[in-house]
């Protein structure tokens, strides 16, 4: 899932023309450059007028290099992270700025950049069934929130353009490590640009969720996280497709899971669609999943043959799904079974990552991501947008491939506290508490899309309301999408009024 940026010079310019004010931009710059004794880091910057929000603004885009310093006080790392810069405010206005980061682990932000974001998005001509072929074209994005606070796309180690120093690997790839650097990061751009003051707010989507509620705690500092008081808090958290809880306890997945499966059913014609809205659908699961089937599944081999049938019809009513499958697996369906069983008699598997989008079950290469419904027909899309706007618009021209997830090398080694790939078992949500605890201002949103069978709306509310979080702080927010829940133009447009909404009044506090 890696794309290579192009080297040659594009001709079609898009709506605005960059005006570089980097003299290397004359031609392609080499990453290998950032790691010689005497590093020449990397920066592009242009300038660019666009309408967000209902409001026309002038702003500068800067793509440039920072090194972050471990404790020996050489490079353990090489971020290049994006920055939209409003220019056209008065002297000694005081603007929010947004830190934007991707999940995976191992994921860069090209995925909220060029879906909600950024000023320019993907153009799908239709988002649930998008080109997955050449041409692909990009657009005007007037959601992003770019009128309202400036933004800052972050890329970790390993991904984008960043990297990792060589042999410094395991300074970058684990939660901790991984939480440090961006911390690292965001103190250094605040500083650079005299931001130190100004209302801030992180935005994580998936494994960002995880990243940013560490990010919460640690930049606030103490002797239990960074050994001194750093005092940098945020105003508030945005998660989209929660990811916090890696604990995987028990029965809770089945009930947390069958909101969503529910919806998805219901968005399919997998159940009487006439019957009930898609609202009504999901609050009945909800109350099923909170009382006869919790009860049932809390009994396990101690329930009745007729309370697990009552509970098979109700499911099967539920998802689709025959009460013989259902009785089948004891009455424990999982997302994935979910996905292939729910409309195999016509043949069709659903995405996990967005429940809308479908592809043939057979002849499927088993891949959990390239053959993902959803995941492998909107890649190609989503890479093809960012190169376009880096080359066209930003005058970004890189000797090296922009890396979108890498699994072999981050994912898969990744450490989540007992070392490079053992497994995770913590809900980092506990974080998120204790930030929200030392800063009582702290706010904080929570965006899960309906159809998103990865991290599921029942997982959110779950995981929020079990972690020790003020409830008064927190605003619940579902779309009609799946887990990028930007995708489709009625939920982009909810989740950027959303989004707008959130800033203004947690930067007014």
């Amino acid at each position: 899932m890696t794309t290579a940026v192009s080297k040659l010079v594009l001709a079609a310019i898009l709506m605005v023309t960059p005006v570089a004010t980097a003299p290397a931009q004359a031609q392609a710059q080499t990453l290998a450059q950032t790691t010689a004794t005497a590093p020449v880091p990397l920066r592009f910057e242009t300038h660019h007028s666009g309408t967000f929000g209902g409001k026309t603004i002038r702003y500068k885009a800067v793509v440039e290099q920072t090194s972050i310093i471990g404790a020996d006080g050489q490079p353990v790392a090489q971020i290049v992270a994006t920055s939209y810069i409003r220019t056209d405010t008065p002297k000694g206005t005081v603007r929010p700025v947004i830190f934007v980061f991707n999940g995976g682990p191992g994921s860069a932000s090209v995925w909220l950049h060029m879906g909600i974001m950024g000023p320019k998005r993907v153009a799908f001509k239709d988002d649930v069934k998008p080109e997955t072929t050449p041409p692909f074209n990009i657009t005007d994005n007037a959601e992003s929130p770019l009128d309202v606070a400036d933004i800052v796309l972050f890329d970790p180690p390993g991904t984008g353009y960043s990297q990792a120093v060589a042999g410094k690997e395991a300074q970058s790839f684990g939660v901790e490590q991984d939480a440090k650097i961006t911390a690292d990061f965001i103190q250094g751009w605040l500083r650079q640009y005299d931001r130190v003051g100004a209302p801030k707010f992180v935005v994580g989507e998936s494994y960002g969720t995880i990243r940013a509620a560490r990010l919460a705690k640690l930049l606030a500092g103490g002797p239990s996280e960074t050994g001194s008081m750093t005092g940098i808090t945020l105003n508030g958290v945005i998660l989209l497709g929660q990811a916090m809880d890696m604990s995987g306890k028990g029965d809770t997945p089945y009930l947390t899971g069958l909101p969503t499966m529910a919806a998805t059913a219901w968005y399919h014609g997998a159940v009487d669609k006439s019957a009930t809205t898609l609202p009504q659908q999901i609050k009945d699961a909800q109350g099923f999943a909170a009382g006869d089937y919790l009860r049932v599944l809390y009994l396990g081999d101690r329930a009745t043959p007729s309370d697990k049938a009552a509970v098979a019809t109700k499911l099967s009513a539920l998802t689709g799904l025959t009460q013989d499958y259902i009785l089948r697996q004891d009455l424990r369906v999982s997302l994935n079974e979910f996905a292939s069983e729910v409309l195999a008699s016509k043949n069709i598997q659903i995405g996990m990552y967005d429940g809308r989008y479908t592809l043939p079950l057979k002849s499927s290469g088993g891949d959990p991501v390239a053959d993902d419904p959803a995941m492998g027909q909107y890649v190609p899309g989503y890479l093809a947008a960012l190169d376009q706007h880096f080359t066209r618009n930003l005058g970004v021209k890189i000797d090296a491939s922009y890396k979108a997830i890498e699994f072999r090398t981050i994912n898969a080694r990744w450490d989540w506290g007992g070392g490079a790939g053992v497994p995770p078992s913590k809900n980092y949500a506990t974080d998120l508490a204790v930030a929200m605890r030392r800063n009582p201002s702290l706010k904080l949103m929570v965006g899960t899309g309906v159809y998103d069978l990865v991290t599921t709306l029942g997982s959110a509310e779950y995981t929020i309301a079990h972690s020790g979080i003020d409830l008064s702080s927190v605003t619940f927010k579902t779309y009609e999408s799946g887990h990028m829940p930007y995708m489709g133009p009625d939920s982009r447009k909810a989740l950027s009024a959303d989004l707008r909404t959130f800033i203004e009044s947690a930067s007014a506090q």
